[in-house]
Order: structure tokens, then sequence, then C-alpha cells
């Protein structure tokens, strides 16, 4: 088939990781990949596409909803003979919808769990249209596929649910770091980068530094866990408007020695070798990769009982959940990991087994080819 896919963002999130998954597996297997890319985007997603020889399109979105904008994506659907466009998230799902209905090719819209629809009468109308001109409509979650369809007024049963799946290169390679009886000279090195020396305990977070993403709640469970005397330190890998007030934070809560905030990083799959817990304080989810890629890297996890994550971690043999924004518990579950290496090598076992059945690229790719040409 040939299949193009369109997502307005270019940074390495969770829902530009799950696309360009989606783009390598559906190139393995053969399929033909068009990327459908804002005029001008030069980012991470884009290089990444590049890297993986697939072809770019670049769309203008500036007056896109007018009919001649949207004219002339019909017109590159066309001229790039699609069996089907899969767009994701809001605007690229709207613009998308009109633009196969006017070339007569066949639409998917997957939404991840972002709300910025819901914000306004008409972008919830707008999306809700794009949905009935599209032959499927996806969520992430089953939980997410309630809320969303709540939220344009729709039956959640004219939503489908796709879990999200990733590739088990790079997490296969982290495990087997994991468990070499000799640590790795990597392992080492990033062990001593955040001070994690002397038998403490490596606790790791890994998403943008957004508000929405809880580490302001983790800093100040660390606190708690320093005053109990646990030998644990946290290192936070990512990027985003809050690092400022995190590092304040930090400063203020005198975690200095403790806390190590990381900024983007290419090798999350060493980092995940190198640390002993895993750790996901976030407000809101859709369906997050990273903590898949967690998973299938043997990881033991403690979490927010929020969206998709119950999904991912259905009981307490796969890790441990949490109530979002509450540091007092996220620090006692934490806690009962950093002194519980068995308790830790149990609990990622089992994760690593149930994303290696669920959650891979290959699982959320055969789905989507159903839903592609049915």
């Amino acid at each position: 088939m040939r299949v193009g896919l369109s997502i307005i963002t270019d940074s390495p999130g969770g829902a530009e990781t799950m696309v360009l998954g989606l783009a390598a597996e559906l190139q393995s297997m053969g399929h033909e990949i068009v990327a459908f890319r804002p005029t001008g985007a030069d980012g991470w997603l884009t290089h990444r596409f590049s890297q993986l020889g697939i072809e770019r399109v670049s769309v203008s979105l500036p007056g896109a909803f007018r009919v001649g904008g949207v004219g002339r994506l019909a017109s590159l659907i066309r001229e790039h003979d699609l069996d089907v466009l899969h767009s994701h998230e809001f605007t690229m799902s709207v613009w998308g919808a009109l633009g196969s209905t006017l070339a007569g090719c066949r639409h998917v819209i997957t939404m991840h769990g972002g709300m910025y629809h819901a914000t306004a009468l008409t972008r919830r109308g707008a999306l809700r249209f794009a949905v009935g001109l599209s032959d499927h409509t996806v969520a992430v979650s089953d939980s997410f596929r309630t809320r969303f369809a709540k939220s344009i007024g729709i039956s959640p049963e004219a939503v489908r649910v796709v879990h999200n799946g990733v590739s088990q290169f790079s997490a296969e390679a982290a495990v087997v770091h994991d468990r070499s009886q000799q640590p790795s000279a990597a392992r080492e090195r990033l062990r001593g980068e955040v001070g994690a020396v002397d038998g403490a305990v490596f606790l790791l977070a890994v998403g943008n530094l957004l508000e929405v993403k809880g580490h302001v709640h983790l800093l100040d469970a660390m606190a708690r866990l320093r005053d109990r005397g646990l030998a644990a330190v946290l290192a936070i890998a990512g990027s985003g408007e809050e690092e400022e007030s995190l590092r304040g934070r930090i400063e203020t809560l005198d975690l200095a020695d403790r806390v190590t905030l990381l900024g983007y990083r290419s090798d999350v799959p060493d980092l995940l070798a190198a640390c002993d817990v895993f750790v996901m304080p976030s407000l809101s989810e859709g369906l997050p990769m990273a903590m898949i890629e967690a998973m299938l890297a043997s990881k033991s996890i403690v979490a927010s009982n929020v969206g998709g994550i119950p999904e991912l971690l259905p009981s307490g043999e796969f890790g441990l959940l949490v109530k979002a924004g509450d540091p007092v518990t996220l620090a006692d579950r934490i806690g009962e990991l950093v002194g519980d290496a068995g308790r830790r090598e149990r609990l990622g076992r089992n994760a690593r087994e149930r994303a290696a059945k669920l959650f891979t690229a290959s699982a959320m790719a055969a789905q989507y080819l159903d839903l592609y040409s049915g």
C-alpha cells in the first residue's frame, strides 16, 4: 500500500515517536510511506523520516481550511497515489479529512491523548465533522476513547482503540546491557553522571518538561525519600518550558546532589539500561511510549494512575500505580522499590513479558493495516 502519514508537530514526543515507529514498521513490511510535513519543518521527526529514506511532501498550513488549501492537499494526495492518508491529532486530522474526501482517498484519524480541540466550540465541531468524513477514528487507549468521544459528542463505539507499540530493537539492547554479568562502560558512565554510586538506586523519568508531566510532584517525593534516609538519585530526560521552574524547585528543596535534569537525550535506551526504577508522575496521558520502552527494557515502574497507564500496568504484578499529584504516596511506592531489589527484578520481568506480547510496533502496524484496507 501507499500510506501517507501526517502530523503537524516535529519534536521528540510520544505521538511523534509512535508515528516514526509505525512508518518504520510499515516500511519494513514492504509498504511505501509518504510523510506529509508542514512547510519549513526541519526538526526531530522530519530528520528521522529522512534517515529512513521516507519521501517527504511539504504542505502549506496557512489558510489550509480555505477551499484552495484543501484543494492543494487533495492534489498532493492524488499526485502521490495514496491508498490511505493517516492523520494524527487535531489540525492534520481536520485538514486531512477534507483533503482526502475531495481526493477520493481513504482517511484514518488517530488521537493520542491531547485535548486541544476541547477548549473551543469551533474546534470540537470541526473535529466531529472530520470524524464523520473519515473511514476510521482511533484512540490510543480505552480510557482516552471514552473521554475523546464525550468531548465531541459522539458514541465511543464510533472510535476504535489501537494501543501504541514500540519497536523492540532499542529496548532489547537496553535489556542486554542491564543483564550482563559485567556492567558495561556506558552503564557505569551514566550512573556516575547522575550520582548513582555507592549502592544508590537510580530513578529515571523520561518526558518533556511540561506541567502536565507532573515532575514537580516527583521532586517533592524525592525530598521525602531523602528525609527518610533512602539512597536514591533521580535523573529526568527531556526539555521544555518548565525547566527553569523545576530548577528553582530543586534549589528550594536542596536536591542538587540527588536530582539531575539531563535535557533532551538521544541515548534513552542506555539510560534505561543504567537505571533501576522508571518513574512517570504525569497528571494526564494517552498511552505513553516512554513507559512501553521501559517495560520492554525490563524496568520496574512507579506511575500515576491516569489515562491509558492502567491498561499498560493492570495490576501490581506489572508496576505500581499512584494517584496523580500525590507526592506522599509517590514517595511511599518508590521507597518500597528502593529497598527491595528482588521485587524490582520481578516487576521488570513481568512488565517486559506483557509489553513484548501486546505493545510492539508489529502488533500496532498489523491493526492499522486492517483499518487502512477495510
